[in-house]
C-alpha cells in the first residue's frame, strides 16, 4: 500500500487533467490532407477540408520537417476575407491559437503581411520576417455565442496563409476578469524561467495545452538585462498548483533566483503599449533553514502603493513547494517591459522567479446584429453563385453584397443580389432590417408573394422585377416615408393598384403584370353597394347587441345585491387598458365560505407560517383536500384593493412552478386566500432550518433552483403583461409532495404595464435580497427579481444565510463575500460543508457564474431570466453527466489568498494608452 505522501502527490498530479480535457481539444492542421496523431503530445490533428472551401493547399520544404501540421500550409487570395468557424459553448472561456511558418525561404515574393481577426475583433498583424519561424498567436476569449470565427484577410504584401488553428476549453475559473464582456485577452508573454533546455513545455504537461516560452529561447522573447548573480534552480518535488490559473508542475519545478540579491530583466511586448493582466507565479523550491528567509519587493515597475510590498512566497503561499500567484489584474505597460526584484534586509536569500503571463486586453468589436445577420444567412443560402461568404457580414470588410452602416454594432443599409438566381420565397425576416435603405433582389427565380415590409421605414429603393412573384401588391408600400424607387414588373402579380401606389412613388413600374389593374367606376359602384349592405348588417349587430347589454346589466345588478360589502379599488389600482379589478373578474377562481374554511382548518388552530399579508394555518377541505389558508391580518397595510389584487392576479396565472390559488373567501371583514398546500415546506427550512428536514444533495439544489427560475420565467415572459414578483428569497420557494419547487406569495406583486415602462415603484423587498438600484431610483423591475434570485443561488451554493454580521463581518452580505472568493478561486471556503464534496467542480462554476451576473450592482449588466434557466440547465446536464469526475472537496485544503500585489482602485494609476486609437481600456481593478 502507497504512503499517504505518494497518494497526495500523484492526487496533486492527476488534479488539472480533471479539468483539461484533451478529447474536447480542437486541433485543426490547415492544408492537411488526413488526420492524424502528433507523436509527441498524443493529440489528434485533423485536417481542414471540413472547414473550409477556400484557398490552396501548398507544400512546404523547412529543415527538420517531422512535425506533420508544418509540412503543409493553406494559402488565400489577397483581396478577401476567409473564416474557419469553430463550434463553442456560450459564455465558457477558451484559448484560440493560430499558427503560422512559411517555409518557402527560397521564394522570391516578399514575405506575407496581412491581418488576423477573431470575430468582428482584430486580433494581430501577422508580419513575417523569418520563413522557418513559427509565429504564434494566442487568444484567450469567453465566448460570445455558439460559435466564433477566425479570420484571415487584408494582405498588405504577399497573401494571407496560416498552418494551424487550435480550440482549447479552459477550467471555468481560469482567466476570469472584470472585463471579459467588453474585452478578450491576447498573450502577450508566457515565460518558464530558469528551464533547462530552449524547449517550450506544453501538452501533456500542461493539461489545458499553453505553450511555456523558456527563458533560454531569447530569440522570440527578447529577454535581456539579466541582473548578476542570476542562477537556475530546480527541484524533483512535486507542487502544489491548486490556485486560479492551474500552471503545470513541470513549469514550478524550474526558477530563477537573484544570488547578489536582485532579479531584473527586459521584455518587448508586440502590440503594446496597452492595458494588460499580468501575473508572477512564485513557489519556493529550495530548502531553507529554519532561520533562513527569503523576502524581496518589486523595484520596477514602479507602482504607487505596490513597492513597499513585500513578498514573502512561503508566507503568502502556507508553505513551500506551494503556488502563489502575485498579479495586476489591470496595469498599464509600454512596449518595452522591465521588472525586477530586489531582497529585503532582514533576507537570508535573494528574489525567486518561476513564471510570468502578460495578456493585453483587447475591445472586442460588436458583430453585426443577429437579426440581421439571420436574413443574411437565409439569402446566403439561396444563393446559386459560385464562391459563398465567411465571418461577420460587416467587418473587418463586408461581404461583396451588402453594405454597412457605421453604428456600432454595424447595421445592413443595402443588399444588392440582382441576377444571382436566388430560388424560392423572399424571406420574411427582411422585415427586422429596420435600417435598410435599399433593396434590389431583381433578375432571379424568386417566388411566392412579396412578405411584410411595412416596417423597412427608412426604404427608398426597392427592386423586385423580373421573377415569379405572385399574389397581391401591398397598399401599404406607398405608406412607407422615404420609398422612392419602385419597380415589380416582369411577375406574376395580381390584383388592383392601390391609388397611393401611384400618387407616393416617384419611380413606379408594374408593366408585365397582367393580372395586375387600376381601380375603375364600375368597381367603385360594387364598393359602394358592399359598404351599404355591410353598414346596414352592422346596424342590426349594434341593435341586437343593446338588448344583450341591457339584460346583462339587470343580471349584474341582481348578482350585485347578493353580494356583501364589496367596495371597488381606486383607479391607480386598474391593470393595462382600463380594466378595473371588481369581483365580477374573479370567477376564475372560487368563493369558499368562512364556515368551510373554520371547520378545514379546525378554527385555525394549526399555524404553519407567516406571508405577506399574516398568518397561515394548515387545513383540509370536506373533499380530502390539502390548503393552507392565508389570512389579511386587520393591521395589514395592504388594504382591500390588494387583496383584490391578489385574487385577481392569481386567478389567471398558471404554471407548474407557481403555487396555484384554489379559491378566496371575504366575509365578515374577513379576506382570505386559499393555496394548494405544499407538504415539504420552504426552500429557507431546508438549507436553513434544523436537521431533521429532507437533506438536499447538490443536484437536488439544482433541480429547485431550474423550478423556481422558470416560474419566474414564466411571470416575466409568459405573462401579458409581465409580473414583477419584487420579494423573491428562499422562504418565497415552497417544495411539494414530489419535492418540486413553486414560487409563492404575489401579495407584492405587480402587473407591469407598458405605459409604465415595465416598473414598478411600490417599496417591497426583504433585507439582504432587495436590489442596490431600489435605493437610487425608487423603482424595482424584472432585473429586480432577477438580483434577488442571484442571492438565492448563492444561498444554494454556500448554504449561508444571506444577511449576517457575525458570518461576514464587515463585508455583511453573502454578495461581497461570495465575490471577493469566487474571483480568486477560492471554492473550499464557499461550499456548504454539508455537500462534502459530492459534485462536479464545473457544474459548481456554471452556477457561481450566473449568479455573480445576477447579482452585478447594475441592472443592465444582470442575465435574463430565460439566460439563467439555460445555465442552470447546462449544470444539471454537467452533474448528470459522466465525463468530468467528482471534486472531492474534503480532500483539499484552501491555498489561494488575496495577493497583495492586486492593482488598487486608485484611478490615477492606471492611464489608458489606447485613448489615443479611439479605444476603451478597461477601469483599474
Amino acid at each position: 500500500m502507497a504512503p499517504p505522501s505518494y497518494l497526495l502527490i500523484l492526487f496533486l498530479q492527476f488534479l488539472p487533467s480533471v479539468f483539461g480535457q484533451a478529447d474536447e481539444f480542437v486541433s485543426i492542421d490547415c492544408g492537411g490532407i488526413s488526420n492524424y496523431t502528433d507523436a509527441s503530445t498524443g493529440l489528434t490533428w485533423i485536417s481542414d477540408i471540413g472547414y473550409i472551401k477556400q484557398g490552396k493547399v501548398v507544400e512546404i520544404e523547412i529543415p527538420n520537417g517531422d512535425r506533420l501540421q508544418y509540412q503543409r500550409r493553406r494559402d488565400f487570395p489577397a483581396d478577401g476575407k476567409y473564416c474557419y468557424s469553430l463550434r463553442t459553448t456560450e459564455r465558457w472561456r477558451y484559448l484560440v491559437r493560430a499558427t503560422f511558418q512559411y517555409g518557402n525561404s527560397n521564394s522570391e515574393e516578399p514575405f506575407p503581411k496581412f491581418q488576423l481577426y477573431l470575430d468582428a475583433t482584430r486580433w494581430s498583424t501577422v508580419t513575417v520576417q523569418d520563413a522557418l519561424r513559427v509565429y504564434v498567436e494566442e487568444m484567450i476569449i469567453r465566448a460570445p455565442s455558439n460559435s466564433i470565427d477566425v479570420c484571415l484577410c487584408c494582405a498588405s504584401t504577399g497573401t494571407p496563409f496560416i498552418s494551424t488553428l487550435e480550440l482549447r476549453p479552459l477550467n471555468l475559473s481560469m482567466y476570469a476578469t472584470d472585463y471579459e464582456d467588453d474585452f478578450f485577452l491576447k498573450v502577450a508573454a508566457r515565460v518558464n524561467f530558469g528551464a533547462p533546455t530552449k524547449d517550450a513545455i506544453r501538452y501533456p504537461d500542461d493539461p489545458y495545452d499553453r505553450i511555456w516560452s523558456s527563458d533560454q529561447e531569447k530569440k522570440q522573447n527578447y529577454l535581456v538585462g539579466v541582473a548578476p548573480g542570476t542562477e537556475r534552480v530546480s527541484t524533483s518535488k512535486s507542487i502544489d498548483t491548486r490556485t486560479r490559473e492551474y500552471p503545470p508542475v513541470k513549469v514550478m519545478q524550474t526558477a530563477v533566483v537573484g544570488t547578489e540579491g536582485s532579479l531584473s530583466y527586459r521584455l518587448d511586448l508586440e502590440g503594446f503599449p496597452g492595458n494588460a493582466r499580468a501575473y508572477a507565479f512564485l513557489a519556493e523550491i529550495e530548502d531553507l533553514g529554519r532561520n533562513e528567509t527569503r523576502k524581496f519587493t518589486m523595484q520596477q515597475p514602479r507602482k504607487p502603493g505596490y513597492n513597499n510590498i513585500v513578498v514573502n512566497i512561503a508566507e503568502n503561499a502556507n508553505g513551500s513547494y506551494t503556488l502563489y500567484e502575485p498579479s495586476y489584474m489591470n496595469i498599464s505597460l509600454d512596449f518595452v517591459f522591465s521588472f525586477s526584484f530586489v531582497k529585503t534586509r532582514d533576507s537570508t536569500h535573494g528574489p525567486l522567479l518561476n513564471a510570468i503571463e502578460i495578456d493585453k486586453y483587447v475591445l472586442i468589436n460588436p458583430k453585426t446584429t443577429s437579426k440581421d445577420k439571420t436574413v443574411l444567412n437565409r439569402l446566403e443560402a439561396m444563393y446559386q453563385g459560385s464562391h459563398t461568404h465567411d465571418g461577420d457580414p460587416c467587418n473587418p470588410i463586408s461581404w461583396e453584397w451588402v453594405t454597412c452602416s457605421t453604428n456600432t454594432p454595424p447595421r445592413i443599409t443595402k443588399i444588392v443580389l440582382s441576377g444571382r438566381n436566388l430560388k424560392g420565397n423572399i424571406p420574411f425576416e427582411l422585415k427586422y432590417m429596420d435600417e435598410l435603405t435599399e433593396l434590389w433582389l431583381d433578375g432571379n427565380s424568386l417566388s411566392g408573394q412579396i412578405p411584410d415590409l411595412s416596417k423597412l421605414i427608412n426604404l427608398t429603393t426597392l427592386h423586385l422585377e423580373n421573377n415569379r412573384l405572385t399574389g397581391p401588391l401591398p397598399s401599404y408600400l406607398g405608406d412607407l416615408p422615404n420609398l422612392q424607387e419602385l419597380y415589380v414588373q416582369n411577375n406574376s402579380l395580381h390584383g388592383e393598384i392601390a391609388p397611393k401606389l401611384l400618387t407616393q412613388i416617384g419611380k413606379f413600374n408594374y408593366s408585365g403584370n397582367p393580372d395586375l389593374y387600376l381601380k375603375t367606376r364600375h368597381k367603385n359602384l360594387k364598393l359602394i353597394l358592399g359598404t351599404t349592405v355591410g353598414a346596414f348588417a352592422l346596424f342590426l349587430a349594434m341593435l341586437l347587441g343593446s338588448f344583450l347589454l341591457l339584460y346583462n346589466l339587470r343580471k349584474r345588478t341582481s348578482k350585485s345585491n347578493s353580494l356583501k360589502n364589496m367596495p371597488k379599488p381606486s383607479a391607480s389600482y386598474a391593470w393595462g387598458r382600463s380594466e378595473f379589478i371588481t369581483e365580477d373578474n374573479l370567477d376564475v377562481s372560487y368563493h369558499i365560505a368562512l364556515s368551510d374554511l373554520e371547520e378545514a382548518t379546525q378554527n385555525f388552530s394549526k399555524n404553519i407560517g407567516k406571508g405577506s399579508f399574516g398568518p397561515v394555518y394548515y387545513g383540509r377541505m370536506k373533499d380530502g383536500r390539502e390548503v393552507a389558508v392565508k389570512i389579511m391580518a386587520e393591521a395589514s397595510s395592504h388594504g382591500e384593493h390588494q387583496f383584490l389584487n391578489e385574487v385577481a392576479l392569481l386567478s389567471r396565472i398558471h404554471h407548474k412552478h407557481l403555487v396555484p390559488l384554489i379559491g378566496y373567501c371575504k366575509e365578515s371583514d374577513q379576506r382570505i386566500l386559499v393555496y394548494e398546500y405544499m407538504h415539504n415546506g420552504t426552500l429557507q427550512d431546508h438549507i436553513h432550518g434544523s436537521d431533521s428536514l429532507k437533506y438536499l444533495d447538490w443536484l437536488s439544489r439544482l433541480s429547485t433552483a431550474e423550478d423556481a427560475a422558470k416560474g419566474l420565467e414564466y411571470l416575466h415572459s409568459g405573462c401579458n403583461p409581465s409580473i414583477i414578483h419584487r420579494d423573491v428569497k428562499t422562504s418565497n420557494i415552497l417544495l411539494d409532495l414530489n419535492m418540486r419547487a413553486k414560487v409563492s406569495d404575489f401579495g407584492l406583486s405587480r402587473q407591469t404595464d407598458e405605459n409604465y415602462t415595465h416598473v414598478s415603484s411600490v417599496a417591497c423587498g426583504t433585507v439582504g435580497y432587495l436590489d442596490p438600484e431600489y435605493y437610487g431610483n425608487q423603482q424595482l423591475t424584472e432585473k429586480s427579481d432577477i438580483y434577488s434570485f442571484g442571492v438565492v443561488l448563492l444561498e444554494l451554493i454556500s448554504g449561508r444565510k444571506p444577511f449576517s454580521v457575525e458570518a461576514y463581518g464587515p463585508e455583511w452580505n453573502i454578495i461581497h463575500w461570495a465575490r471577493s472568493l469566487i474571483r480568486k478561486g477560492d471554492v473550499t471556503s464557499i461550499v456548504d460543508p454539508s455537500l462534502a464534496g459530492n459534485f462536479k467542480m464545473e457544474s459548481f462554476w456554471r452556477i457561481a457564474e450566473v449568479a455573480l451576473l445576477s447579482v452585478e450592482p447594475h441592472g443592465a449588466s444582470r442575465p435574463k431570466m430565460q439566460e439563467i434557466v439555460l445555465a442552470i440547465q447546462d449544470a444539471i446536464k454537467i452533474e448528470k453527466g459522466s465525463k468530468k469526475c467528482n471534486y472531492q472537496i474534503s480532500s483539499i485544503s484552501s491555498t489561494m489568498h488575496l495577493s497583495e500585489m492586486r492593482l488598487p482602485s486608485n484611478d490615477t494609476d492606471i492611464e489608458s494608452l489606447e485613448s489615443a486609437n479611439g479605444c476603451i481600456a478597461p477601469s483599474a481593478r
